[in-house]
């Protein structure tokens, strides 16, 4: 179809197109869009209803403007995007000096229009559309006339951390503000710096449209009661204002025509965003000078200093639109840099609005200042021979401290380069927010940094290099300290012998000084699950029992899991404590310890996310695996489980880490065993912890917290967060849903053969020979259910001498030969086998189901019949519940 087609509807053909869709209400703004409100889910059956009602096929498109921003363009793509676009508010910078900065395709909160996807449909149909559907979107040389709205909120600084996400929230509150009273948009976006968030609204609907309702009532022979309700809730004041309508069958009753005109967008604007403003979700809102004392006053982030809201088409002046909150007056009036340009700026809409701050030395655009501090600091560090260490994160949050950005080079002496890179990378990012740099081709540091300042000083900025590089070098004089300190002796080491010889510790050695040291100190873990030192027994203990499983070495496995978090007593970790594990791996290497052991201290913290890297070795395996399940198991065991969107003690990501290390790794262990043994370890423990505080508070009164005599209902709990786990993981890995509910099984522990269940399944079933297997078993099984829930008696086992028919003795010898071969192949783990032999079912069962009537009149063969398709059941039953798959 050529760029450009596209089709606004009849109003009367719509109605008679969407028929019963009573819910949803069509509006046409300003003659050359559509927008669509109303329930969500009537929304996203339009296509589908529009395709049966009208007959139209074609593929879905992608609607928006063209590169002058004057006219509808078209392209395709495919229609399943429908359900995914069409609460997608977010548009994306323009390239060029388009004037509409949105790209080729953007969409409305609410079901609005121009853009989504259920517009692209209307504009797919082409030439057939036509027949049914008159006029037009707009075209080449007409330009849109719909006004448009700019809101800015200036305040204090807003933390960096929080800009991106409260901006996207401005966007969405105030566009599902607007759509719910009724307005409709062409596209938005929304802006941040550090000292404003700024939303630019186009194509906003002038007005909303009139509403007329309908509300049935009683029939016209009610009692005088119903009568009053139905004018109450009609806001009637009389029985003659209703109309009165009949219908064949129930009669004359009557109907109130409720009719609300439409609003003025202006009017609607100013009664949502005081609302909007003062119930803002910042995390940790402020109040702030006189009015923070009385009840109700505004909380921002940083205290709000102006409002500016603008609104008005392209070619007509605009106009204020007039609302305050606490004092402070929605205008036209912004201000620029708080140094550079400080006065006051007039504003009209946000072409000028841009240009204008722009001016006053101030980039709107987050990801334009991303893009210059990324682009100026390569080039800088290059000039210099020098790469720059690229850190997205930190480049997230230094585009959120500045408005105008200037890229500067500081450096230090290369006596501190003698510090480990990542305590030099972290000592430098967190406290001066600054990149580091390395030699071209090389792993290690160079001396100089690169640091991002708000100010284009007259001096080229010699003075600001000069004050970061002084603090620079004060804090890394603070980690050379750190890490000299680490590795000398504790000065207390008498204190430490009987931690020493509790872990069999040698304080010649300065993490075991550590280790011994983490003990003697009773550092709390938990509060009801003891102290770290509690916690490596646990952890020493179940590494123990994961050894010959894993097939790690046993020595090297314990002294790993012993000084696995003896580095949180280390300086460097105490300052900086995401270097955990990394130092105890340096100082382990430091002090001469097995390369795997050095590793485990490391990776044994991973994977931290679901990008994160799995450990490789056996040893981090194995004390991995041991820590992470200790965490789990003990939160359990103290009902401390995740729950809705909190998960405080990370166990969601402790659980994925398992699974990835299982998976990833090959490693089979089933579960259960190790999460039985070691809950009832945790158990004992509570309850010694509870008897020795009885007997210090000299009561009774206290009780244990452990769950005693429940069985294995904790353990099993667990498993099934473990299976919810493996659910989310596998579907992201690309495997469908119903084949991993019809292999998992409430007792199945064993995650690794879960996953290779359903590989196998996932290829036989997509087969033909799986399809058609699938469609005869869920057959047998929804007649053998249904005659199990009535009661038929089901014969026992199935007898050769009740067969009357050959399909009968044919599908009884396929069954007999698949089950025999597909156990024989599951007991060796050879699922593809098993499925295979399952397949060779396929003609018997069609045949059986072609020739057989299983509800014979004899009840002695009807047993007989349905034994024999309760035997297809338990065959297929050896690798999956067939009648959890969908097809």
């Amino acid at each position: 179809m050529d760029d450009g087609v596209a089709a606004s509807f009849q109003f009367a053909q719509i109605d008679q197109a969407l028929g019963e869709i009573a819910q949803l209400r069509i509006v046409q703004a300003a003659g050359h869009f559509l927008a669509i409100t109303g329930d969500e889910g009537h929304r996203c059956s339009l296509v589908q209803q529009l395709d049966r009602r009208l007959g139209l096929i074609g593929p879905g498109v992608d609607f928006g403007r063209d590169d002058s921003g004057k006219r509808a363009k078209v392209s395709g793509h495919e229609s399943s995007c429908v359900s995914r676009k069409l609460r997608d508010h977010s548009g994306e910078k323009r390239q060029g000096n388009a004037r509409r900065p949105y790209p080729q395709q953007h969409s409305t909160a609410g079901g609005c229009f121009c853009g989504c996807a259920d517009a692209a449909f209307f504009a797919s149909r082409g030439d057939r559309f036509q027949t049914r559907l008159s006029g037009a979107f707009p075209t080449e040389g007409k330009e849109s006339d719909m006004p448009d709205l700019l809101l800015e909120l200036r305040s204090e600084e807003i933390p960096a951390r929080l800009q991106r996400k409260a901006a996207g929230d401005l966007k969405k509150l105030v566009t599902d503000a607007l759509v719910e009273a009724g307005l409709s948009y062409e596209g938005a976006r929304e802006y941040w710096t550090p000292r404003r968030l700024t939303l630019d609204i186009r194509g906003l609907t002038a007005r909303s449209a009139d509403v007329r309702e309908e509300k049935k009532g009683p029939r016209t022979d009610a009692n005088e009661k119903a009568i009053e309700g139905f004018l109450r809730g009609a806001g009637l004041s009389s029985i003659s204002e209703a109309q009165i309508q009949s219908d064949p069958k129930k009669g004359d009753f009557y109907i109130a025509v409720i009719s609300k005109p439409g609003r003025a967008a202006e009017a609607i604007i100013s009664d949502v965003m005081p609302g909007i403003i003062r119930d803002f979700p910042w995390p940790k809102p402020m109040r702030w000078g006189a009015a923070s004392a009385k009840p109700g006053s505004l909380r921002w982030v940083r205290p709000l200093q102006s409002i500016v809201c603008t609104f008005g088409t392209e070619h007509e002046e605009t106009v204020v639109i007039p609302f305050s909150i606490d004092g402070i007056v929605a205008s036209n009036v912004t201000y620029g840099h708080r140094f550079h340009a400080p006065d006051a700026i007039t504003v009209k809409r946000f072409d000028d609005y841009v240009a204008n701050l722009e001016k006053a030395k101030v980039i709107l655009d987050a990801d334009r200042r991303k893009d210059i501090i990324l682009h100026d600091a390569r080039d800088i560090a290059f000039a210099s021979g020098l790469g720059l260490v690229e850190d997205e994160g930190l480049l997230e949050e230094v585009s959120g401290l500045v408005e105008w950005p200037q890229v500067l080079m500081g450096s230090f002496e290369e006596d501190y380069l003698s510090i480990p890179a990542d305590i030099i990378r972290l000592t430098i990012k967190t406290n001066q927010k600054c990149f580091v740099t390395r030699p071209i081709g090389s792993d290690t540091l160079s001396s100089k940094f690169i640091l991002v300042s708000n100010i284009q000083a007259s001096d080229g900025g010699k003075e600001i290099i000069h004050g970061n590089g002084k603090v620079v070098r004060a804090r890394l004089s603070d980690a050379l300290h750190f890490w000299k300190r680490d590795q000398g002796n504790l000065p207390d080491l008498e204190t430490l012998e009987a931690s020493a010889k509790k872990f069999d510790l040698d304080l010649s050695k300065p993490l075991d000084q550590r280790m011994a040291k983490l003990n003697a100190l009773n550092v709390t873990f938990h509060a009801r699950l003891g102290t770290q030192g509690a916690r490596v027994e646990r952890i020493r203990a179940l590494a123990a029992k994961l050894v010959m499983q894993i097939g790690a070495d046993y020595k090297l496995v314990d002294r790993a899991a012993v000084l696995a978090k003896a580095d949180l007593r280390t300086e460097a970790v105490g300052e900086f404590p995401e270097l955990q594990g990394l130092m105890g791996r340096r100082y382990a290497a430091l002090q001469g310890e097995d390369a795997s052991v050095a590793a485990a201290i490391e990776d044994h913290w991973k994977p931290m996310g679901p990008n994160d890297r799995v450990p490789e070795d056996k040893i981090a395996i194995t004390v991995a695996l041991a820590d992470k399940l200790d965490t789990l198991t003990g939160f359990w065991a103290i009902d401390e489980k995740p729950t809705g969107s909190k998960d405080p003690f990370a166990l969601r990501r402790a659980a994925l880490g398992v699974i990835r290390i299982l998976l990833e790794r090959k490693v089979r262990i089933p579960l259960l065993t190790p999460i039985a043994s070691h809950m009832a370890r945790i158990d004992a423990d509570l309850l010694d912890r509870a008897s020795a505080e009885k007997k210090l508070q000299g009561g009774d009164y206290m009780t244990s917290s452990a769950i005693v005599g429940d069985g294995m209902s904790r353990q099993l709990d667990l498993l099934s967060f473990f299976h919810d786990r493996l659910k989310v993981y596998l579907r992201d890995q690309g495997a469908r849903y119903d084949l991993i509910d019809a292999v998992v099984t409430p007792e199945a522990d064993d995650l690794l053969m879960i996953a290779r269940r359903v590989e196998a399944l996932t290829a036989f079933i997509t087969s033909e020979d799986g399809k058609n297997l699938l469609v005869g078993t869920k057959r047998a099984t929804q007649i053998l259910a249904a005659e199990e829930k009535k009661g038929t008696v089901i014969a026992d086992g199935v007898s050769e001498n009740l067969f009357r028919l050959d399909a009968e003795k044919e599908l009884f010898a396929a069954i007999t030969t698949a089950s025999a071969e597909a156990s024989t192949a599951v007991a060796k783990e050879d699922f593809r086998s098993a499925m295979e032999a399952l397949s060779r079912l396929r003609a018997p069962v069609d045949r059986f189901f072609d020739d057989v009537l299983v509800n014979d009149e004899e009840a002695a063969i009807r047993a007989n019949r349905l034994a024999l398709l309760r035997l297809i059941r338990e065959a297929t039953g050896t690798v999956a519940d067939f009648s959890k798959i969908s097809g």
